[in-house]
This record gives C-alpha cells, structure tokens and sequence, in this order.
C-alpha cells in the first residue's frame, strides 16, 4: 500500500511526552518532562474503585456518565463556583479531559471555519481542530507575563472564526488567566458570538491564596461556553483517564454526540469511585494545594540554585525556565536533549506547544514538573547544579 494517511496525523512528530519519557528511560534520568506525579491519589478513592471492580457490573457504564459522577460534578460547579447545573442534562463524563477536548473541537467546528488558540497550548489542541477541517489561527503569548492582549485577540477574529481556546491555569508556562483577561474573551466571544472552549483540568492548583475563577461565572457566557475537568489532575489519578464537561444542555449534547463515536463510555467504576472524591472536605483541597506549593517552592529554589531565570508559577504543577540563564547557547529542543543525556534530568521544551506553522516560537525555555517526591526533586536540582557549575 503507498496511498498516504492522513497528514494532520502522519506528517506530525510522536508527542513531545513520550519523546523525552523515552530518552529519560534511555538515560535513566529523573524524568521532569511528562507531568505525572509519582505518587497515587487518596487510598479511599483507590479502595472505592476497588470494591465497585469486585462488585459488578463490569459492563458498559452510560454514554453521558454514571449518575454518581454527574451528580457530584454539579454539586462541585456550586459549591466551589455558585454554578446551579443540571447534573441531566448539563454533565458529561469522558475518558480523560483530552478526550473531552477533542469531542469538543469535533462537535462545535465543520470545515472551513477558524479556531484561535492561545500559544503555547496543549499539545494535542492544534491536530483536533485541523481533524474536523478547521483553521488553526494561534495568538503567541509574549513571555514572561504569558497575558493574553485584547487587540490582537481582536485582530485574529474573522467572519469564519467560530471557536476560541483556553487554558487556565495554563499549561505549559504556570499563567493563572486574570478576571480582566477573561473579560477580554468574554467581550469578544458575545460580540461576534463565539463558543469558548475552557480546558480548566488545574482549577484545584492555584497558589498563593489565588482562586480559580471559571470562564462560564461572567455574565453572558453561561451559554456559550464549556467548562472541562480532570480527575486524574485533581486527585493524582493520571492513568484512569476520567474527564468531565459542564456547559448547556445544547452544547453538552453537541460534545456527547462527538464523544459517543470517539470512546463511547468510560470505566463506570472508576467514575464512581471518582464521585467520592469530588466530595471529599474542604481539608483535601486546602492541603493538595499546600503541599504542591511547597514542592513549587522547592523546586524554584533548586532551579534558582542551578543558575536558571525561572519564569513565576500561579498555578498547575509545571515551572518554566529561561534557558539562557545558564549559558545555553542552542534551543530548547536541544537543551532538553541535552540535560537528559548529561545531566540526566529531563525537561521538555517549551517551543513543543506551539502550532508547527507558527512564527513567533518561544525557543528559549523549558519546562519542569515537579509534582514528585521531595527527594526527587531535590536530587534533581543537584545534579543540575552540578552540571551547570
């Protein structure tokens, strides 16, 4: 066979996450550069999925979700945001937020419309929009603030542009999008009657007594605008791959007709034993953050420590660094690379989160996670100091 495969595909690079946990293997280096914490969630959410496996059944759970799930996914919209949400007709469980995100670019884009996202972005935002025939028209953040700017959002709206993008708190540079960022897009989105995509999978790591403020609270956004979740993210669960959306009954139907041909359903036990623990108490939430803060804080110290500018981290658990600090005189790409086979710490390159068309490319940084032992962290630090002199 030499008929061609799909190029929004077949012409694009394995994902970054696995290039870099692959020569991290290869190295045996800490590995940084996948975000993945290195320690299990709350044993009563791991015991819970336990006891329902054992339980039964272990068959298709519904399409839109297990009512559990969906029932404690609006009463977390309320009680942390003051969303009433139908927990019917307004939820919708997907097997991890990218799948959401995906579902959602295929349900809300046809060919030839635009979508403009916010770089860098996640990486698989770029190849869903361009899947579902539409345009990628991607907004370069300028560093170190990472702000979005009202006149060049403003500028990239055309009559086919239909969907906007956001991240926040933002993956990959740790950006918490400000009340008056959001307005922005608010103000845009209402004038020339946009859907807005929210990808909110950190909401519950925000730090220095920062609130998470979703989208869909400011007035006029409520019906046109999606709001996606991640359980992996706010419990350490990154491989049950249980993401959830909330949004109106209309958009939600949209995403689950998408998502309904993508994965169908997903693990109802584990959707149950998730419900759990979006009801844990006000102490779980209060002390994820604080501990998570304290590995941020340990971490800046130690990159602090290896000669590195690094760029101010509001949220998430990424830390990005400005490589030339320390005397680097390639990109990115190559410092990645180069840190994992010598200084056997692995990164991953910030210029990864940016549309392969795009111009104005932050080459000049990299980024930590630090979601992991403090150990880990620490022996990171040092032998990146040792390697930098």
């Amino acid at each position: 066979m030499t008929h061609p495969l799909n190029p929004v595909f077949a012409d694009r690079p394995v994902t970054i996450f696995q290039v870099m946990t692959t020569l991290a293997n290869e190295h045996e280096a800490i590995n940084l550069g996948q975000g993945f914490p290195d320690e299990d969630g709350p044993q009563e959410i791991l015991e819970a999925a336990a006891r329902e496996i054992v339980k039964g059944p272990n068959q298709y759970a519904p399409v839109m979700g297990v009512p559990a799930l969906r029932q404690a996914v609006a009463r977390a919209n309320k009680r942390f945001y003051g969303l009433d949400i139908d927990w019917r007709t307004q939820t919708l469980v997907t097997s991890g937020a990218t799948e959401a995100l995906a579902a959602a670019f295929l349900a809300f884009l046809k060919p030839g419309d635009e979508a403009i996202l916010f770089a860098p972005f996640y990486d698989s935002y770029a190849p869903m929009v361009e899947a579902a025939g539409a345009k990628v028209v991607a907004l370069s953040l300028a560093p170190p603030s990472w702000r979005i700017d009202e006149a060049m959002l403003n500028a990239a709206i055309t009559p086919r542009t239909r969907v906007i993008a956001m991240n926040s708190p933002h993956n990959p540079t740790g950006h918490v999008v400000a009340v008056d960022e959001l307005q922005m897009i608010a103000r845009a989105a209402i004038k020339h009657d946009l859907l807005v995509i929210c990808d909110e999978v950190y909401e519950h790591l925000i730090f220095d007594g920062r609130r998470h403020t979703p989208l869909m609270t400011l007035p006029g956004m409520r019906e046109r605008a999606i709001r996606i979740g991640s359980a992996g993210k706010t419990f350490s669960l990154t491989g049950w791959r249980v993401g959830y959306v909330t949004g109106t009954e209309r958009l939600i139907t949209g995403v689950m007709k998408a998502h309904q041909y993508i994965a169908y359903t997903t693990l109802g036990h584990l959707q149950t034993a998730v419900a759990t623990g979006l009801d844990k108490g006000d102490d779980y939430y209060r002390d994820f953050v604080a501990v998570m803060q304290e590995k941020r804080d340990l971490m800046r110290e130690g990159l602090l420590g290896a000669g590195f500018d690094v760029q101010p981290c509001e949220g998430t658990y990424f830390m990005t660094v400005d490589i030339r600090a320390v005397g680097f005189n390639g990109d990115d790409m190559a410092f990645c690379r180069d840190i994992t086979e010598k200084a056997k710490v692995a990164a991953v390159p910030v210029s990864a989160f940016y549309h392969p068309a795009s111009k104005d490319v932050a080459r000049h940084y990299a980024r930590f996670c630090f979601c992991k032992k403090r150990p880990v962290i620490e022996e990171a630090a040092r032998r990146l100091k040792a390697y930098f002199g």
